[in-house]
């Protein structure tokens, strides 16, 4: 190779560069406090799954009041239901799913007593129309149905509304209020919640009334499926109750943290000793890959299991693989006598086919994890998807930089230094 002058202003870049990393690195998982506030700590933002915290599972089986068959619908309105009051006492993260067709699966981290979760999830749901003396006008069993539509109001705009289909004693009760309560507000409640606040036009005396007021048609049917889940006459049985204690859940946690520590050293430990200067550069694009995978999890709301633990890992791994490619691709046109900046523009361009090739098959088996799995499923497959995208970024554009701005120092001239 030849030598190269000394450029001050890259040599500021790296020191800057690295700097950056360091700071970044002890904020996000030390942390500092300034004044009341505490800064950083990424461990004590991301939300953790059941099997790392402890919990109560508890699998619920509907049955219907009359004796019929439990539709999907139904189903699908009871489990709106369940995640709406849990989550209205600030329960983190629960997870609520269908398991074959008339049973729920509902995961509650942070809850030790089975008795207060099946008190908490089991009920049926009690909706109300209150009038604005909070005396009951009607309640769920006089509604039939509630869907959430597109309807056109009289200056031909449409809007997202949530229609209201009564029974023949609802029809009457409600008829009866709005003729009281004309200009006035009626509540409508929800496990002492108030869902929803219209104000009374005109008398209703058709069975059927309109909810205004929602900002989307996702909205609007969300609403509905809250009014159709309190009218729902199901009732839940639990047929399975398991108690994850916090100290397994903790335990778990601490030896998948150590397994973390262990792989990612040794592969950081692999990279310097096969690749030297650029094996450097390798594992700093590592730590920027795992700060902003982390930083991404808890911007997302993103759950994380153990499972998604393993999908951050194997992401770890493809991340190197990406670089392995790169700097092995470098070498080839090194050994053809280029020079080293033209060496590694190459090196990136003939890796960057096959690294989106590898990733991309890998990507599609991660969609479908997530759309066709359920629970813990979707949360490795969520975990790998993400780290798959930011892996790809730390590779492509991080690693380049990183490896052009050190060459252009001018500090290291030999090759055996980038193990070329």
């Amino acid at each position: 190779m030849d030598k190269q002058k000394v450029n001050k202003k890259s040599i500021a870049q790296l020191i800057g560069i690295i700097l950056l990393i360091i700071v970044a690195a002890y904020v996000l998982f030390v942390g500092f406090t300034v004044n009341v506030y505490d800064i950083g700590k990424i461990q004590n933002t991301i939300k953790y799954g059941l099997d790392l915290t402890g919990g109560v599972n508890v699998v619920l089986e509907a049955t219907s009041t009359d004796g019929g068959a439990v539709t999907s619908d139904e189903i699908s309105s009871t489990i709106s239901t369940i995640s709406q009051r849990i989550n209205s006492i600030g329960v983190s993260e629960p997870t609520i799913t269908k398991q074959g067709d008339n049973r729920i699966r509902v995961s509650i981290p942070s809850i030790s007593n089975q008795e207060e979760a099946l008190s908490l999830i089991g009920k049926t749901a009690q909706l109300e129309f209150l009038g604005p003396d909070d005396s009951v006008i009607l309640t769920g069993q006089d509604i039939e149905d509630s869907k959430g539509v597109m309807q056109t109001d009289s200056s031909g705009v449409q809007k997202p509304v949530v229609t209201l289909k009564f029974n023949e004693e609802g029809t009457k009760l409600f008829a009866d209020a709005t003729q009281k309560y004309i200009g006035q507000v009626i509540k409508i409640k929800l496990d002492d919640q108030v869902i929803s606040s219209p104000t009374v036009n005109v008398a209703i005396t058709n069975g059927e009334a309109v909810i205004e007021g929602q900002a989307s048609l996702d909205e609007a049917g969300s609403l509905a499926e809250l009014i159709r889940g309190g009218a729902l006459p199901v009732t839940l049985e639990p047929v399975e109750v398991q108690t994850i204690g916090p100290t397994l859940g903790q335990d778990s946690l601490n030896d998948t943290f150590h397994a973390c520590i262990i792989g990612i050293s040794a592969v950081l430990i692999f990279m310097l000793l096969a690749y030297r200067g650029f094996g450097v550069l390798a594992d700093l694009a590592l730590i920027i890959y795992i700060m902003i995978l982390l930083i991404l999890m808890t911007a997302l709301n993103v759950t994380l299991t153990l499972p998604g633990i393993a999908g951050l890992i194997l992401t770890v791994g493809m991340a190197v693989d990406a670089n392995v490619l790169i700097f092995e691709r470098i070498k080839e046109e090194s050994r053809l006598g280029k020079s080293l900046l033209t060496a590694i523009d190459n090196g990136f361009k003939r890796a960057l086919g096959t690294i989106i090739d590898s990733n991309a098959t890998t990507l599609i088996a991660g969609f479908v994890l997530f759309f066709l799995g359920s629970g813990s499923v979707q949360g490795f497959a969520v975990t790998l998807i993400l780290g798959i995208l930011v892996s790809m970024f730390t590779a492509v554009v991080i690693t380049k930089q990183l490896v052009k701005i050190l060459v252009k120092t001018g500090l290291f001239n030999n090759n055996a230094f980038y193990g070329l």
